[in-house]
């Protein structure tokens, strides 16, 4: 990625802003738990402060830090999850915008032993294809962070165990798509099984065929 100019870092912050208001408009975060971050520069990330309020933030809510020391100026504190967000950065060079939340059916998903599956229709199979899992390890903590290090090569969602979401992507647009696809088919499957309806999954071949030839964005990195 080009060296960004202050231009776009106010840019930037104010698409964070947005994205803060839709999460919350579309109850994909609440109150004060999760975080979000997105990349200024090679060297550096903007991530929201601690004990931000996600549907009202404001330029001064964010601390821009280094990705590869997580060292920051400024008087405001960053969140303490920036070892999960600078391992993905720098795993992941393809990766610009980075959503962790904690929305209801995904986090119930995340509480449980209960698998997800990504055959089911056009946007599953695109946005869902590429899911990974990590145990539960406090928040902020570099045990987490190098947790989530070592899946984020092969993955664009973490459910983070008895904790909450990761969600990372090349743009807020698609950021958001994968994370409001996630929290619609957690929620399709755990409904579809306590009214004890049986989905019917796609084939591998099918699957595969579509991701290949289907037209849509192909070939992101992870998997």
């Amino acid at each position: 990625m080009a060296s960004k100019s202050q231009w776009d870092k106010d840019s930037v912050t104010g698409a964070l802003i947005q994205t803060g208001r839709y999460l919350m408009d579309r109850e994909l975060v609440w109150g004060n738990s999760g975080n979000m971050s997105a990349r200024i520069d090679e060297q550096r990330m903007l991530i929201t402060a601690s004990g931000t309020y996600m549907g009202s933030l404001s330029q001064d809510d964010f601390v821009a830090v280094d990705i590869q020391s997580e060292k920051w100026v400024g008087t405001r504190k960053p969140s303490k999850e920036i070892p999960m967000h600078t391992a993905i950065y720098t795993k992941r060079p393809d990766v610009n915008v980075i959503l962790h939340s904690s929305p209801f059916w995904a986090t119930l998903v995340a509480c449980s032993d209960f698998s997800i599956h990504s055959e089911l229709f056009v946007e599953s199979m695109y946005y869902l294809e590429r899911i990974a899992y990590v145990d539960y390890f406090h928040p902020g903590s570099n045990a987490l962070g190098m947790a989530v290090e070592e899946k984020a090569e092969h993955a664009n969602i973490i459910f983070l165990k008895n904790h909450g979401i990761l969600v990372c992507d090349d743009s807020f647009q698609e950021a958001r798509m994968r994370l409001e696809t996630l929290e619609m088919v957690c929620r399709m499957l755990v409904l579809a099984r306590s009214a004890k309806i049986e989905l019917n999954l796609l084939d591998h071949d099918v699957v595969q065929d579509f991701l290949k030839n289907s037209g849509y964005k192909s070939g992101k990195k992870g998997g």
